[in-house]
């Protein structure tokens, strides 16, 4: 598998699909998960309101991962996943990686060979960008999946230059 990174916005990537950093309820947020939702259009919502109905009446539990289609976005679907908010006094790292775990699970279910991740859980969940960076790096290079490229798309550059630290650190 081939990871990079690079700088730009997820909802503009053409790969088989795209991560969103949703919120539990699913319904749409600020951040990526709002540029996704405003984006794709209604049919991403739609879907995610029958997910609501139907196998998630609670919500998404953070570190797990569930797909809908991707709308209006060039991706064919959306893999929506909940990290943990930021704790100073209780490691949720193993959720956070989770997140890229069961991310990449739900792609190999679909049959998605290319894969768009944003820096999940580093913008209101406040997890640290660098720790949150090496988390995910490592998640992804030791899972195993049918996935051949794997793009980190960060939309600043202190983003950018902490997973491409990461990715050097874990080739």
């Amino acid at each position: 598998m081939r990871i990079t990174a690079v700088q730009g916005d997820i909802t503009e990537q053409d790969v088989d699909a795209v991560v969103n950093a949703a919120n539990s309820a699913l319904l749409g947020g600020g951040g990526v998960d709002g540029a996704i939702h405003r984006r794709g259009g209604a049919d991403i919502l739609e879907a995610c309101k029958k997910l609501r109905a139907g196998d998630y009446p609670d919500g998404l539990p953070v570190g797990q991962a569930v797909a809908t289609t991707a709308g209006k976005l060039p991706a064919r679907w959306v893999i929506h996943t909940v990290g943990p908010t930021y704790a100073a006094s209780e490691d949720r790292s193993e959720l956070l990686a989770s997140c890229f775990r069961e991310s990449l699970k739900v792609a190999d279910t679909l049959g998605a060979r290319t894969l768009a991740f944003p820096a999940i859980s580093t913008g209101v969940y406040r997890y640290p960008l660098d720790e949150a960076a090496d988390i995910a790096v490592r998640a992804v290079h030791d899972t195993a999946t049918d996935v051949d490229v794997v793009r980190f798309v960060l939309f600043d550059n202190g983003s950018y230059e902490a997973f491409n630290t990461a990715i050097r650190r874990h080739e």
